[in-house]
């Protein structure tokens, strides 16, 4: 049997791979022209957005039990400068940041669950630090999805339940036995096929 802390990363790990794996199929849909493209010069580009993810998963997954989660060679403000030139180097950015969450992650042990971990000196239980960092990546791979649908071109390629299929979804679901399948497992893998 699991116990608690085992549960919760495990349910954690896969929350960040849901939405590592929902923000790849966003920036897939979206034109290599139009990465960089901004509303205006408040909002930022699918570009920014995923080198801000990385600066920040950088900072604070590096020594994540060890070291505060601001580094001091952090560059937070170039994190908004517009100024990735290919996908390549976006995506690098991206694989980059995610690799070091996950590496962070899978050291943890339950021992770690009674640290203390740092956040610009302010403290946070292990749950509390993981869960602040799982919503504020959420919010960003929400901000990529939503440029995606709007800079695609062609057939936008649903990330959830399609439009006008909730019915037929619900009645597939509910025709099933109840099962473990964790739902994050599932859009990773239909998405997969």
């Amino acid at each position: 049997m699991k116990t608690p802390q085992q549960e919760f990363l495990e349910s954690t790990i896969q929350l960040f791979r849901y939405y590592k794996s929902q923000g790849e199929k966003a920036l897939e849909q979206i034109p290599d022209e139009k990465l960089f493209w901004q509303f205006n010069e408040d909002c930022n580009s699918a570009a920014t957005i995923v080198k801000h993810l990385s600066g920040n998963m950088l900072s604070r997954w590096t020594g994540f039990l060890t070291s505060d989660g601001e580094k001091p060679w952090r560059d937070r403000e170039g994190e908004f400068r517009n100024d990735f030139k290919s996908r390549t180097e976006i995506m690098k950015a991206w694989k980059i940041g995610w690799d070091t969450l996950f590496d962070a992650l899978d050291h943890c042990t339950e021992d770690d669950f009674n640290k203390q971990v740092y956040i610009r000196n302010q403290s946070h239980c292990l749950i509390e630090a993981v869960n602040r960092q799982l919503a504020h990546y959420s919010s960003h791979i929400g901000q990529l999805i939503y440029l995606a649908k709007m800079l695609h071109t062609g057939a936008w390629r649903s990330l959830s339940i399609p439009k006008g299929e909730s019915e037929s979804f619900n009645k597939e679901k509910f025709a099933q036995p109840k099962n473990d399948v964790k739902f994050s497992d599932e859009f990773i893998k239909r998405d997969n096929k």
